[in-house]
């Protein structure tokens, strides 16, 4: 059942924005291709799309380790490599851009000279399963999701909480495959994306940082599950699925209201809106594709 009226979504047809250009690719064998597309060559794999301080949109590459930034005339520029599998971005306050590095845990970047920094490589001295994902609330805490292998088969999949004077807080640490993760603008729900469990979960955030009575707030279906995950200011949720060929648009109350249907392929992994409009973009990563659509 897609809502209570039992109306059909309204569809929405994404364009392409922009490819990653043919001599950016880099089609050679991969540890990383290896592990998650077994005898392909995968030139590039693109998730993160993060708008910074300036408005410029900005990708990571995982397999290649890569950052870019694309201008407003469709120009793409190599910022910096990480050294890791650089996935979800954030932008701080500072105008840094803080990156989850499935290899090298959590990273920032200055925009400007490509600088990276690592901000969080272990917690305790016990390494990180695979930072997957990333975001802020209004006082400076970072959520972020430590997917790993994680999933169905194997529960054990963290988010943490780290706190500006570098507290680090375990919120939960049994779900089969957190990916993406995102707040509500008043931070008083967190949301995560449960791949493997083809689920979004929601959590209550207390006064002092912790959930309580997290649930499932939408179950989906297909091959792979929801992604990435962006948050809209009338308390709506956008849900990148990897398999299904877009994202879904859900209302306060769980319900489907838009799918916003990719024309560039099914892996739609990652979403962003624009900064001061309507306007959602997302990671079409086989194709390398970055998709755009109004929402309305």
């Amino acid at each position: 059942m897609w809502n209570l009226n039992f109306a059909p979504p309204i569809v929405i047809e994404a364009r392409v924005l922009t490819r990653m250009p043919a001599e950016l690719r880099r089609a050679v064998r991969t540890d990383w291709a290896e592990a998650n597309k077994p005898g392909q060559l995968v030139d590039c794999f693109l998730e993160g799309p993060t708008f910074d301080a300036n408005g410029v949109l900005h990708v990571t590459d995982i397999p290649h380790g890569r950052l870019f930034r694309i201008t407003a005339d469709g120009t793409w520029e190599l910022v910096a490599e990480t050294g890791g599998w650089p996935n979800g971005m954030a932008l701080h306050v500072d105008g840094s851009l803080w990156i989850a590095d499935y290899r090298r845990g959590l990273l920032r970047c200055e925009c400007a000279t490509g600088k990276i920094d690592t901000m969080l490589a272990h917690r305790n001295s016990e390494a990180f399963r695979g930072l997957n994902d990333l975001c802020f609330d209004a006082r400076g805490n970072l959520y972020f999701t430590d997917q790993g292998q994680s999933g169905l088969h194997d529960p054990s999949g963290r988010v943490y909480r780290l706190e500006p004077d570098g507290r680090l807080d375990l919120v939960v640490d049994n779900v089969p495959s957190p990916n993406g993760i995102a707040l509500t603008a008043d931070g008083s729900v967190l949301f995560v994306a449960v791949t493997r469990a083809n689920q979004v979960w929601r959590a209550p955030v207390m006064a002092d940082g912790s959930i309580s009575k997290m649930g499932a707030f939408r179950t989906f279906f297909g091959t792979s599950g929801p992604d990435g995950l962006a948050t809209t200011p009338n308390g709506g949720l956008i849900v990148a699925h990897a398999s299904l060929g877009g994202a879904f648009v859900l209302n306060a109350r769980g319900e489907i209201t838009h799918f916003i249907r990719s024309p560039a392929g099914q892996t739609v992994t990652n979403v962003a809106i624009r900064p001061q409009t309507s306007s959602v973009v997302m990671t079409e990563s086989h194709s390398g594709s970055i998709l755009e659509a109004e929402l309305r």
